[in-house]
């Protein structure tokens, strides 16, 4: 029981580590970008919008989760049966392709590099660790298609909602190993299908266009590769595992 409750302890102190980050980066962000909320400030890029083709790069950071749905439910499993999930912060890197439809709608296309790695604790195995814990690590080459939605443009700053669909290659899937979790192997399949929702805001700066964003992720298909014994401890009773995720992605165009 004692690495469970590590395993608890150790998402508590990742999730603080998260948040200061993400502070440091909204404070500095917010001293960078505090000038172009003037009332009338100087335009720059005037024209950044009217090309029909715009190119540009992505830096930022994930949170991957898993969501269980289970086979039974938890009455007949019993309390604190669920799987846990630690998370931890990734990056992502990646390029811009952009299509200007009109004035307040795109269509980009971003593939980009993933890495992130997530913690499971199986509660089931309270006397064994190394049975009660895997470790998933995931490299994903992700490829989203999106519609950008934009207002007016207000002096140098223009807000956008995003949303789409997406599927990513997972390099560390281990889909076509024929060991399982009896040989400490967690297994995932290699191409996920996902819904993507964001929101953002383009800041217009004397040399470039500068977007940080929020998207959430939210895979459809069953990512799981069940065990070769159908009564495994491991995922025997589990119905489908579909990855959510949260970006914080800096653009440069």
């Amino acid at each position: 029981m004692q690495f469970i409750v590590n395993l608890k302890k150790a998402c508590v102190s990742r999730l603080m580590k998260k948040n200061t980050i993400l502070f440091v980066c909204c404070i500095l962000l917010g001293t960078t970008l505090s000038a172009q909320f003037n009332e009338r400030p100087v335009l720059n890029l005037q024209n950044e919008d009217m090309y029909p083709l715009n190119w540009g790069y992505f830096l930022g950071f994930n949170q991957y989760d898993f969501k269980f749905e289970y086979i039974d439910d938890k009455q007949d499993r019993g309390n604190n049966t669920d799987i846990l999930v630690g998370k931890s912060l990734g990056f992502n890197v990646g390029l811009i392709g952009e299509l200007r439809i009109n004035n307040h709608l795109d269509l980009r296309f971003e593939p980009g590099l993933h890495y992130n790695r997530r913690e499971l604790g199986f509660p089931d195995f309270v006397n064994s660790e190394k049975d009660g814990f895997r470790e998933v690590k995931s490299t994903y080459l992700h490829f989203p298609l999106l519609l950008k939605v934009s207002t007016k443009r207000l002096g140098n700053w223009k807000p956008f909602l995003t949303g789409g669909v997406s599927t990513s290659l997972n390099l560390s899937s281990n889909e076509d190993s024929k060991d399982d979790n009896s040989s400490n192997r967690f297994r995932m399949k290699k191409n996920t299908y996902y819904y993507e929702m964001g929101f953002g805001i383009d800041f217009y700066l004397e040399y470039f266009k500068f977007s940080p964003s929020i998207r959430g992720i939210f895979a459809i298909n069953d990512e799981l590769v069940r065990d070769n014994s159908p009564n495994s401890p491991w995922t025997g009773n589990i119905d489908a595992m579909k990855t959510r995720g949260l970006f914080v992605n800096f653009t440069f165009e």
